[in-house]
């Protein structure tokens, strides 16, 4: 048992450096720093910024739902909302209502999320008077497409949830003849993960399958690169982040979903789901020394929210903390014994790139997705993370 909370030896290949701004560091590959410290995605930070400036947020969040209204005029709904039970989707649902929107909450069941998750999506929907379409995955499919990950040994092991939720997202939105998905995401609270620390795209998916998994993803499509250019090109299916266009306050937003819809925290980044809560507080950490608790706090002392220094005092107060009983639950869940798991977990870490992704493509297609993101047919984040 004790193997279990080992640490597998991760190569330092450069002298420790953190950003002058921010507090990510060179635990992360591929960062690098201008010459006055501040690291890359200080500067993402600022170029969404610029993107999305507070200055003129009022104006712009009437423009945006303008358009979803006129886009959804004679429809049942006029969005999506893919909903987990945590901060940003129920937030962003909540905002979505009081603008005067009609959306249909979407959520992805895969079969991990906890009861307070499950409870706060059906408190939020029922109050808000919002319709729930829930999507069921096929869980020893799921959890194949899981162990997959888990065995090719890549710091991406819950990317299957993420892109299964965008893959059923664009997949219901066309289905349903919506143009307009709302993202609860936010730059100023969560930041951009790096892409050595969060990878994903559809051939990656189908590539580890295929090497670790068996059999086939049936019960959701895996959305690859041509089904993207279809939902956003032909299908004219876009995606907006809503929280991007309001000065978006953490603390705030929780004192403010607990009192209009009962929201009750979960105790942890992304903690909502257990299977989450295992990869983020104990397998990064401890098998990829990757602490995601640093891309959040950067992402609040770029925006104000928290100082520099209360964040660096945060992470060198304690390491990332993880529950063991989680861990135990986790692996049994799996499938596995302890001495299975003990297999897996010491096997030499790898990265996405050691399998086949889209990523080299996207870097060839650089300057048309630009051109797609500036008039706004795709994320401006695509480029900015992966292309430039």
């Amino acid at each position: 048992m004790e193997a279990i909370v080992g640490t597998p030896e991760v190569a330092t290949k450069t002298a420790y450096r953190r950003c002058s701004r921010c507090v990510l560091d060179t635990t992360v590959s591929d960062i690098w720093f201008d010459e006055a410290g501040t690291c890359k995605y200080c500067q993402i930070h600022d170029e969404m910024e610029r993107l999305h400036p507070l200055a003129n947020m009022e104006e712009d969040l009437e423009r945006i739902i303008r358009r979803i209204k006129k886009a959804g005029r004679n429809k049942t709904y006029d969005c999506i909302v893919g909903v987990s039970g945590g901060r940003d989707s129920i937030y962003t649902l909540f905002l979505a209502r009081k603008m005067g929107l009609r959306p249909l909450a979407v959520y992805f069941d895969n079969g991990w999320n906890t009861e307070i998750a499950v409870s706060n999506i059906r408190k939020a929907t029922d109050l808000l008077r919002v319709d729930l379409h829930t999507v069921m995955a096929d869980l020893d499919e799921f959890k194949d497409l899981q162990r997959a990950f888990l065995k090719a040994s890549v710091p991406d092991a819950d990317i299957p949830t993420v892109y299964a939720i965008h893959s059923v997202l664009y997949e219901t939105a066309a289905k349903q003849g919506i143009g307009y998905i709302l993202h609860g995401h936010s730059f100023r609270t969560e930041g951009t993960s790096p892409i050595s620390w969060t990878y994903m795209d559809g051939r990656y998916i189908k590539d580890v399958h295929r090497r670790f998994g068996s059999g086939h993803v049936r019960s959701f499509k895996i959305m690859t690169l041509p089904y993207l250019l279809y939902y956003s090109l032909v299908k004219r299916i876009r995606e907006v982040r809503l929280l991007e266009y309001i000065d978006y306050n953490k603390k705030k937003a929780d004192e403010t979903l607990a009192h209009d819809l009962g929201w009750v925290y979960y105790g942890g980044y992304h903690h909502k789901n257990l299977y989450t809560k295992f990869f983020q507080s104990f397998l990064l950490p401890n098998k990829f020394n990757i602490d995601k608790r640093k891309t959040e706090l950067s992402a609040l002392v770029r925006s104000g929210q928290v100082t520099r220094r209360e964040a660096i005092a945060e992470l060198e107060a304690s390491s990332y903390k993880y529950d063991r009983s989680v861990v135990i639950y986790a692996v049994a869940k799996l499938g596995w014994t302890l001495e299975e798991w003990e297999a897996v977990y010491f096997r030499e870490p790898r990265s996405h790139k050691d399998f086949k992704t889209y990523l080299p493509l996207i870097r060839l297609l650089r300057l048309p997705i630009w051109v797609a993101c500036k008039l706004r047919l795709l994320p401006h984040i695509l480029y900015l993370k992966y292309a430039s």
